[in-house]
């Protein structure tokens, strides 16, 4: 094989990596910075070379087949030592500089991530930040992710995981709607309230509930379950706690996108005694895919945020435009 043979067979066996990760000739060729009509012909012109068609194509996507499987299978491994290698001479090259594609949800993003940029990007002015704010899990190694903000109870297994911060949930509603509809002093109270809630399934929404005070009685030493019931369900922590603030119901948060209202006034907390479970996460983390090099870029942020989220939830918001 000639050396200009085995060069385009190299860059053939990346775009086929690439295709895989990203579902689709569109997505593909924006990731690669190219037209979807080379990154076609690429294709094409590999699957000449292999004698068998790699790709399934459709109008909206592109599935490998069996024989693509097993050609991405094998070179994964290659592919990912070649990254890791040229990762690691480019963080001696001086100031880290790179982009760093982020993925986070939507509300947190808002309220506690977007806050935390400017002055990461001020101590590294040639880092750029990609960020994906979407409530929608992506998958870090298909996308083409570095570094992923979830808030869940566990990381998974098959990921590196940094812990940011714990979290609590927390039960709030405004000073007008308790006024107007009373206090409730036990769980079960909230049947006959308005609860603004997070909707998870079909069907009844539940709110679950277990004592955190001195005096906890014995009747209440399990948790306590509750149906819920109210005029809005959203699958927005942010969403909600702005419903709660215009005296629309009683919302159960993650103390993040509570804490700016809470700081101010406009909410206060309920049943401070009682601690909800299950709602949402235990615990913030910053999770990459596993390999065994993390890039310069992706640790620096990592550690400043852990640094950050160490001196607590930010209760000023992003300014609005």
């Amino acid at each position: 094989m000639r050396q200009g043979d085995v060069e385009d067979l190299w860059e053939h066996l990346h775009w086929l990596m690439v295709l895989h990760q990203q579902g689709s000739f569109s997505k593909a060729a924006a990731r690669l910075g190219v037209s979807k009509a080379s990154m076609s012909q690429h294709i094409a012109d590999l699957e000449r070379s292999a004698g068998i068609m790699l790709v399934q194509r459709t109008t909206r996507s592109a599935t490998l087949t069996d024989a693509g499987r097993q050609l991405v299978d094998s070179m994964r491994g290659a592919f990912e030592q070649i990254s890791a290698g040229f990762a690691n001479v480019r963080d001696l090259a001086g100031a880290p500089r790179g982009l760093l594609r982020v993925t986070a949800p939507v509300a947190f993003s808002r309220q506690q991530l977007v806050p935390r940029l400017p002055e990461f990007l001020r101590q590294y002015p040639q880092i750029q930040i990609e960020l994906d704010m979407s409530d929608r899990l992506r998958s870090l190694a298909q996308e083409g992710y570095d570094i992923a903000v979830r808030h869940t109870t566990a990381p998974p297994e098959t990921h590196v995981a940094w812990t940011l911060s714990a979290t609590r949930i927390v039960l709030v509603a405004s000073r007008s709607y308790l006024r107007a509809n009373g206090t409730p002093e036990i769980p079960e109270a909230l049947v006959d309230h308005a609860c603004l809630h997070y909707p998870r399934q079909h069907g009844t929404a539940t709110w679950t509930f277990v004592r955190t005070g001195p005096d906890e009685p014995s009747t209440h030493a399990d948790p306590v379950t509750v149906a819920v019931n109210g005029p809005l369900a959203v699958n927005n922590s942010e969403a909600l706690r702005d419903a709660a603030i215009e005296g629309l119901g009683i919302a159960l948060l993650p103390d993040f996108s509570a804490q700016s209202a809470l700081d101010t006034g406009r909410l206060i907390e309920v049943l401070p005694e009682w601690r909800a479970t299950g709602a949402f996460g235990d615990w913030l983390y910053a999770i990459r895919p596993y390999s065994a090099h993390a890039s310069r870029v992706s640790q620096l942020f990592v550690d400043y945020l852990r640094e950050s989220f160490s001196k607590g939830f930010t209760s000023t918001p992003p300014a609005l435009v």
